[in-house]
């Protein structure tokens, strides 16, 4: 299975449909709240040059906001 870290925000609305989406299709996932982990908001800026959530990391693929379609093709679903 695919690794995937959720990078969101408990105040996002979408990274809460991303996360229920992920959950729905037995995906496990590592989610990591921006707002509140400073390690993780660098490795978001990092990873994207930016602080939009949801982001996805699918074993190295990202995808920033829910994009159901692109996160379906990344795990294979």
């Amino acid at each position: 299975m695919a690794k995937t870290i959720v990078y969101s925000t408990e105040a996002c609305p979408w990274c809460h449909v991303a996360k229920d989406f992920l959950k729905e299709n037995n995906v496990e996932f590592e989610a990591k709240d921006v707002a509140e982990d400073d390690a993780a908001r660098a490795e978001l800026m990092q990873k994207t040059g930016q602080l939009g959530v949801p982001a996805l990391d699918i074993d190295g693929a990202i995808i920033v906001g829910f994009d159901k379609e692109a996160i379906t093709k990344a795990l294979n679903l």
